[in-house]
């Protein structure tokens, strides 16, 4: 073994060893994490898919838009039976959001989001699903623990700071009232 070592020395005396040390240093542990990093980033380029934003776009709006002419048909029905058409709008309203929740019961909403984007997200019929979906998955947890904790777990911030502005608008409508502002 020493004559090994012997015969692979080079010039400056050094064994095969001890040059294969000083050429390739060991890394510091920044380094290390930096090569992790890279090659994580790498990694998830690659099974990233890619998505074409015009065409989210357009199923986004088709979506969205098949909404609101469903909700225009019902809209109109109702005003053809003679409701006036505050009343035929809240109809239209309600109409919409059972549909939307039947819809998450039988797992079709999600399909209709995951192809529509956001166009099925923003109407009405979005808040709605936001409502039910929870519900539906909690539900093996119990009535309390799990459907009356989880029901608001996405909705519930929306419906708090949204009746919270009211009351802070509404009290600087009253104020502006009394001032004579308004």
């Amino acid at each position: 073994m020493q004559e090994n070592r012997k015969l692979d020395a080079d010039t400056n005396g050094t064994t095969a060893e001890e040059a294969e040390g000083s050429a390739y240093p060991e890394k510091t542990a920044d380094e290390k994490k930096e090569q992790e990093k890279q090659a994580y980033q790498e990694y998830m380029k690659e099974i990233t898919p890619k998505k074409n934003l015009a065409l989210q776009m357009l199923k986004a709006f088709l979506t969205g838009g098949v909404i609101c002419v469903i909700g225009q048909v019902i809209l109109n029905y109702c005003q053809s039976l003679g409701m006036e058409k505050d009343i035929a709008g809240s109809w239209c309203s309600l109409l919409l959001i059972l549909l939307s929740v039947l819809l998450t019961g039988f797992s079709i909403y999600q399909v209709i989001a995951a192809w529509g984007g956001a166009g099925a997200l923003v109407p009405i019929t979005g808040f709605a699903n936001s409502v039910a979906s929870p519900a539906i998955e909690y539900k093996a947890e119990g009535q309390v623990y799990g459907i009356g904790v989880k029901i608001f777990s996405i909705a519930g911030p929306v419906i708090l700071y949204g009746v919270f502005t009211s009351g802070i608008m509404g009290f600087f409508y009253w104020i502006g009232k009394l001032l004579g502002w308004v």
